[in-house]
């Protein structure tokens, strides 16, 4: 799957990811970090999933409207476990991400916000 991992992603998690095939972009490897409405939109622009532990996100999309390519959101997740837990995510939900799903995920349970037929892109 295609990725876009937030700069407060741990960043030993890229490998991870990276070596179980998907494809991974870090705003941590970027010059500067542009902002959650920006970091969003590249998401969009392209076609990446957004790995964040950033609850902004979740009120950018679903209480002002704004486009997304699905989100998973770690909460209380340490860091050397974010690259498992997202890799459990996607085996389990990928279908519903590339959908516009977002998946908030603590270490006891994973929770679906699934795409409204309007939110689908």
């Amino acid at each position: 799957m295609r990725l876009l991992l937030d700069s407060c992603v741990w960043g030993p998690a890229v490998k991870e990811l990276r070596e179980a095939g998907h494809d991974v972009v870090c705003v941590a490897d970027w010059p500067a970090d542009p902002g959650d409405e920006e970091v969003l939109n590249r998401s969009v622009a392209e076609t990446r999933i957004l790995v964040t532990l950033d609850k902004d996100f979740g009120e950018l999309v679903f209480v002002m409207g704004w486009p997304h390519q699905g989100i998973v959101r770690l909460v209380g997740i340490r860091a050397r476990d974010q690259g498992q837990m997202i890799l459990r995510i996607l085996a389990i939900h990928g279908e519903e991400l590339r959908k516009g799903a977002m998946v908030v995920a603590t270490k006891d349970r994973l929770r679906v916000r699934l795409a409204s037929p309007s939110d689908e892109v």
